[in-house]
């Protein structure tokens, strides 16, 4: 068994995707779960669709190659490069879309394939990332679009949170809902999915989630069991499906401050220390290339991260009643920008169980 690894529960993680679907409760809300927070992994998606969740979704072709044998409907979630329009009709039932020349050349990759894609066209309502801004724009485009003959229009959707940290409300999300009415009627469609955000939009399920809103596209929620608006824990769930076990490669009394002219560090900061004088210093074979230290915790609560390098995490354990040795191996909690960084690495051994 090789270190570091990444152990991951598949009964939390079941457990977490139950939670969020006793949330929803019966409301008419379809759930797409985020896939890309563990890179894929066909075991750990597996878990979600024996749940009963309505899509798998990922923000990369890659991923989404990997769960083509899963009978499940499969969502892109990032707008689509017109480079993979090909592999992304044939691994992806629908995706998310802003650009009328991307949405013309998945037109002619699904003739090519012989089907029919399904989008959902985004609306910037004021994060700032993907989507129409105006509704003009939007309204212009749906006309364009509804003379695709292999492209279906799905519905609206939003993005709220990832780039500008808006907060989703219930008047924001009112104004989603205000331009499907406004596509249904100019162009006398029915939209069927209306999108209402991630997992910073969970929030509302106990709160004013307007009634229209009919799906949420969830990865912090379902794997986690968090809400990533406020930072909540949602009821029922466990926040630690996922533990980094690393090896200690070094266990050394230092000072807690270089001691001699500090310059920038490898990653061209300039780091700063707080002096607590000689302390036990252990360091564990992996580093930034591989993890975040914002969002990285110890199980052992008595260890402090310092910091670390590419390669090396350094921790003082001078407050730990534990007397650590070379080869040890300390455990990790952590949270979601870890996580993904964790299983985006190939430095790092994944274990399911």
């Amino acid at each position: 068994m090789g270190y570091p690894r990444v152990v991951i529960e598949k009964n939390k993680i079941k457990q977490n995707v139950n939670a969020v679907l006793n949330l929803i409760g019966d409301r008419d809300i379809s759930l797409a779960a985020v896939t890309k927070g563990f890179c894929a992994n066909p075991q750990v998606a597996e878990v979600f669709v024996d749940a009963g969740v309505d899509y798998l979704a990922d923000s990369r072709i890659e991923n989404l190659r990997k769960l083509k044998d899963l009978k499940i409907k499969k969502m892109m979630l990032r707008l689509p490069m017109i480079s993979e329009v090909d592999e992304l009709v044939k691994y992806a039932d629908i995706s998310l879309n802003s650009e009328i020349e991307t949405i013309k050349a998945l037109n002619k990759a699904s003739e090519r394939l012989g089907r029919v894609h399904e989008i959902i066209l985004m609306v910037d309502l004021g994060d700032l990332r993907e989507g129409y801004y105006k509704e003009e724009d939007l309204l212009s485009a749906v006309k364009e679009i509804l003379d695709l003959a292999f492209i279906k229009i799905k519905g609206l959707g939003v993005n709220l949170t990832c780039y500008g940290g808006v907060i989703p409300k219930a008047h924001i999300l009112n104004r989603l809902l205000d331009l499907k009415n406004k596509v249904e009627e100019v162009y006398n469609i029915k939209l069927d999915i209306i999108s209402g955000g991630n997992s910073s939009t969970v929030y509302l399920l106990n709160k004013d989630l307007p009634n229209e809103i009919n799906n949420l596209r969830l990865g912090e929620a379902v794997i986690l069991g968090r809400e990533s608006a406020y930072q909540q824990n949602i009821e029922g769930t466990d926040q630690n499906p996922f533990t980094l076990e690393a090896e200690i490669i070094e266990v050394k009394e230092k000072p807690s401050v270089p001691t001699e002219e500090i310059g920038r560090d490898a990653f061209g900061q300039k780091p700063t220390f707080v002096d607590r004088g000689v302390r036990k210093r252990i360091l564990c074979a992996v580093g930034k290339q591989d993890i975040d230290l914002e969002t990285l915790f110890p199980v052992d609560k008595d260890l402090i991260i310092l910091g670390g390098s590419s390669d090396h995490l350094i921790i003082d354990g001078s407050d730990s009643p534990k007397d650590y040795k070379v080869g040890d191996i300390l455990a990790f909690h952590m949270e979601y920008v870890s996580m993904l960084r964790i299983m985006t690495s190939e430095y790092i051994e994944k274990h399911v169980i």
